[in-house]
């Protein structure tokens, strides 16, 4: 759980604030009311600028409830509109880390897919090459990723990820795909899970231009130091 004690602000505009979500904490709030970063987040900025009534709080994008991770809020809705084209426009830089099963070949590359998302089952799933709807369009979006292994140890290995789309559960299906999901997956094929049903999959560095000065802005942090037990063994 996270409280106002322990949010991390990693960033902070008059537009926007990035914080640090923890693993198994949730974005935004859900139907069974269980705490959210976004409330935190909220909190927060009511009792800093001692704000009266509701405060303005923009999701402009998510982490899975599994992941940890960078998250960018907007504070206005021109910080909103401003971030938000940025992510349509690809001109926002993601980048995580993971710690997958196995060891990818090549150790550097891309990851090129289209998903498809089973709302049934809330999983992505790959579909195949020339597959098409009913209309003859291709079946699910278009996913893309790079990554760069940055250390191995035969079991499990370390990458770094670089997102080129930004599509439901991409990363954790597309490593499944490829023979390696992320360490503590098991909804992706992992072969059992971390003590905390987290995933070893982190939101480590975002690279943005702020909402009105066009000044270009990159927030990094350092990916769990408990992976640093599974790249050791």
């Amino acid at each position: 759980m996270i409280t106002k004690t322990t949010l991390k602000i990693l960033y902070e505009d008059n537009h926007l604030v990035a914080v640090f979500k923890p693993a198994g904490v949730l974005v935004q709030p859900a139907e069974q009311k269980s705490p959210s970063l976004m409330d935190e987040v909220k909190k927060y900025l009511k009792e800093k600028y001692n704000k009266p009534g509701n405060v303005f709080l923009g999701l402009v994008h998510r982490l899975d409830r599994p992941v940890s991770g960078i998250v960018l809020f907007a504070k206005t809705s021109k910080g909103a509109a401003r971030i938000s084209e940025q992510i349509r426009e690809r001109e926002m830089r993601k980048i995580y880390h993971a710690v997958i099963e196995g060891t990818i070949e090549p150790p550097n590359g891309a990851l090129k897919n289209f998903l498809k998302k089973d709302e049934k089952r809330k999983m992505a799933t790959i579909s195949k090459s020339g597959e098409v709807d009913s209309t003859g369009s291709p079946q699910g979006d278009s996913a893309e990723l790079d990554y760069e292994t940055v250390e191995t140890n035969g079991k499990f290995s370390l990458l770094k990820i670089e997102l080129k789309t930004g599509r439901f559960h991409q990363i954790r299906a597309q490593l499944s795909a490829a023979g390696h999901p992320i360490v503590g997956d098991v909804k992706y094929k992992a072969k059992e899970r971390l003590p905390d049903r987290a995933i070893a999959l982190c939101a480590t560095e975002l690279t943005f231009e702020t909402a009105t000065t066009g000044e270009t802005k990159t927030i990094g942090i350092n990916y769990p130091d408990g992976w640093r037990k599974l790249l050791s063994g």
